[in-house]
């Protein structure tokens, strides 16, 4: 267990030291999340931006965003290792290769977190944002990245056997943004879309997250009319499946001999 967790540290000591030795392209990223979000809000508003719809979709954005950075960062960097010959040094820690991504997944989080509050902050107080944060919201945001980081898992294995997965991971974050929730409610979707959006991995946490923040309902409301209930069991789901998926494609790649191929 030390083990784990000192790999757990390293990862996220080197990520945070890599952003900071890019500070310059910190501050474009910081840029890109404000401008990002004004252009979204405005074609959402229909040219206006009003703190109450404001409200609803900076939170469906942040938790996309989590999932933009995820997707596009964990495969990539995979492929990236394979092309410049060190990802069979992963290969040779004691600890399981998935335990070592689950890490460097972790170290992605801290890094997205500290790059998105100065935006986030900047917003609430532009356009007057009104929140009212209960610590509930805590270990639902942190269940709602579990199941993406399970989700993440399933790319990372997809870039381990078909290599190119650029456009997959491309696709895949630009219909979260539009099938999630994160722009508009899911209760406006047609029924059958709306049921499919809620089997993806960020849906039904931007749901309990709005209810929670926006509508001041406890852990107990929405347990009690189910949305809870639905976002743990999407996060184990997911979880679990994206593990199966990545040792599964390792196993693949491995007996192919394409492992540490590009």
């Amino acid at each position: 267990m030390r083990t784990i967790f000192l790999a757990l540290y390293n990862e996220t000591s080197r990520r945070l030291i890599l952003t900071w030795s890019y500070r310059f392209n910190l501050i474009v990223e910081v840029l890109e999340v404000l401008l990002l979000y004004v252009g979204i809000s405005l074609f959402v508003g229909n040219g206006k931006l009003s703190s109450g719809q404001l409200a609803g979709t900076l939170i469906g954005y942040i938790i996309w965003f989590y999932a933009r950075v995820m997707i596009m960062s964990t495969g990539s960097e995979l492929i990236g290792e394979a092309h410049a010959g060190t990802l069979e040094q992963m290969y040779m820690s004691p600890l399981p290769p998935v335990v070592l991504l689950l890490g460097r997944m972790i170290a992605i989080l801290v890094t997205t977190t500290i790059l998105l509050i100065p935006p986030f902050l900047i917003l609430v107080a532009v356009f007057h944002i009104q929140y009212t944060f209960h610590w509930e919201s805590i270990p639902v945001l942190l269940l709602t990245l579990g199941g993406l980081l399970g989700f993440s898992l399933a790319i990372s294995g997809a870039a381990l056997v078909f290599k190119q997965i650029d456009s997959l991971a491309d696709l895949t974050q630009n219909l979260m943004l539009f099938l999630t929730g994160a722009l508009l409610p899911v209760t406006l979707f047609p029924g059958w879309l709306a049921n499919f959006a809620k089997t993806l991995p960020i849906t039904q946490g931007i749901i309990v997250l709005r209810a929670l923040i926006l509508d001041d309902k406890s852990l107990g409301n929405v347990w009690a009319d189910g949305s809870l209930f639905w976002l743990l069991v999407n996060a184990v789901a997911y979880t679990c499946v994206g593990a199966f998926i990545f040792v599964l494609c390792e196993r693949s790649a491995r007996n192919s001999g394409s492992l540490g191929h590009y």
